[in-house]
């Protein structure tokens, strides 16, 4: 087998490569790094061995020698191995002292780059490493050489004549140091700089200034690794070119309720959009067991959420069964991601009511005419959609496909959740779990409440709290689109 030198980029998950993403869903092994992006090892196979080789600057980690010893190890296995890095391998990222290994060893090996943060954060701080008219050269220089080297391998005064943009990695440390011998080599004070701590993370910062003063204003600002720093005239370009802080709710925190399965979208939504996503799932939906209804049995089948669907359409494949079991009925959606997990299905609903509550389902099927109804949902609903139903005459019967089930948070999380701008509940259940996981919430001061809608509302209402934001539409994009209009109206 072979031992892959992956690249994962420099943070944001939606710069790792696709062939990055393939070769941790299919690695037996993977040794992976501290600066790594979140989630990035989601996708890995849940019997895959992750060994963790993280470094910090200053604090303890694993000596080089050692991890080249584990991939060589783990290599010889045959098994395949993903030796999992921030940024680019080969940029500043001792990848090429780990393939010298392999190769010593008669270890194949292959190199997956990545995105480096050289490039990439300035880009996320709106400053090009090279433009046409002002730098057509970009150096990249490590800010952190081999303590053990007997003297520096950089020639600052080289590097300080060198005539274009020059990118400095791991440097924050060592900012003044490095801004005085370029100022020394002649570097004019007055030449535009930038510091990025955390670039291209929902979290990153950026402080622009000049090469004179950037060292002290960093140290001023609390200024972390991971940073890089960057010298050249393009720095100044941030000023017009900025870009990430113009997205609707960047610099916010925004806590999910919502389960770990359905989360992910919604998350990714708000990241997008700039924010930094707070996972809190307080509920599980977990299956419930069963047969798969008969389908043919109804002339109308309601399904009112997504996971019912998901549900449904897991009974319906274990009786060997598809969608073609559906074909005798009409189909009614409670919303349109409802509509849509139908749609992904080959199901085309007939009917997906304005107001995506149970009551705006009830009126959208007043004209529908119904002998027999299914409604297919949680273990725990609210009775409004079968007794409408049956006081028209309509024979109804209701299949819990699913229940949602209490997750419990950690201190973390509920610390993270009290420090976030706003916090999201897509559903009553998220609400009063939420409410047994953190012992009450306390609103003064605290995250703005974003309810989803009338329901969740009447929820928070009946346990002391009022929604500070309520969806027009009530699905997960109307929440959003409600959540960045009040983050508007707080910037206005």
């Amino acid at each position: 087998m072979t031992v892959y030198l992956v690249g994962a980029g420099p943070g944001d998950p939606g710069l790792m490569t696709a062939r990055s993403l393939e070769l941790i869903a299919a690695a037996d092994v993977i040794v992976y790094d501290r600066l790594i992006p979140p989630g990035a090892l989601a996708g890995a196979r849940p019997d895959a061995t992750l060994v963790y080789v993280g470094k910090e600057g200053g604090g303890p980690s694993m000596a080089q020698s050692e991890i080249e010893r584990l991939l060589v190890a783990h290599g010889a296995t045959g098994a395949s191995v993903v030796r999992l890095k921030g940024g680019d391998p080969f940029v500043f990222g001792r990848g090429g002292e780990e393939a010298e290994a392999l190769r010593l060893a008669g270890i194949e090996f292959e190199v997956v780059p990545g995105v480096s943060a050289g490039i990439a954060a300035p880009a996320f701080a709106g400053i090009p490493v090279t433009h046409r008219e002002t730098a057509s050269a970009v150096a990249l220089v490590t800010g952190h050489e081999d303590p053990t080297k007997p003297e520096s391998a950089l020639d600052w005064r080289a590097l300080a004549a060198f005539p274009g943009t020059l990118v400095v990695y791991m440097g924050v440390r060592q900012l003044s140091g490095i801004c005085a011998r370029l100022l020394e080599g002649g570097r004019s004070p007055e030449q535009p700089a930038a510091v990025i701590e955390r670039g291209t993370l929902p979290e990153q910062r950026v402080l622009a200034g000049r090469l004179a003063t950037i060292a002290a204003d960093a140290e001023a600002a609390g200024v972390r690794a991971p940073a890089v720093a960057v010298f050249g005239e393009v720095a100044a370009l941030r000023e017009q070119l900025q870009w990430v802080e113009q997205r609707p709710l960047a610099g916010l925190k925004v806590a999910v309720t919502r389960a770990r399965a359905q989360a992910s979208g919604i998350a990714a939504r708000l990241e997008q959009l700039g924010a930094a996503v707070v996972q809190a799932p307080v509920i599980r939906i977990e299956p419930l067991p069963g047969p798969a209804p008969d389908l043919a049995r109804y002339d109308l089948v309601c399904l009112t959420s997504p996971n019912g669907v998901e549900a449904l359409f897991a009974r319906l494949a274990a009786a060997g069964l598809d969608a073609r079991a559906l074909a005798g009925a009409r189909v009614a959606a409670i919303g349109p991601g409802t509509a849509r997990a139908l749609s992904a299905r080959g199901i085309t609903a007939d009917i997906v009511p304005d107001r995506f509550v149970a009551e705006g389902l009830v009126e959208a099927l007043a004209a529908v005419p119904v002998t027999r109804a299914l409604v297919a949902r949680a273990a725990q609903a609210r009775e409004v959609l079968p007794e409408a139903l049956r006081a028209r005459g309509a024979e109804v019967d209701v299949v819990a496909l699913y229940e949602t089930v209490v997750e419990p948070l950690s201190e973390s999380q509920l610390s993270a959740v009290a420090a976030a701008d706003y916090l999201t509940f897509t559903s009553s259940s998220t609400v009063s779990n939420f409410l047994k996981a953190a012992g009450g919430v306390g609103h003064a001061g605290g995250p703005r409440l974003v309810s989803i809608g009338p329901v969740t509302s009447a929820t928070l209402r009946a346990n002391g709290l009022e929604p500070d934001v309520e969806a027009l539409r009530h699905d997960v994009d109307g929440l959003i689109d409600a959540l960045v209009a009040d983050a508007r109206r707080g910037a206005a």
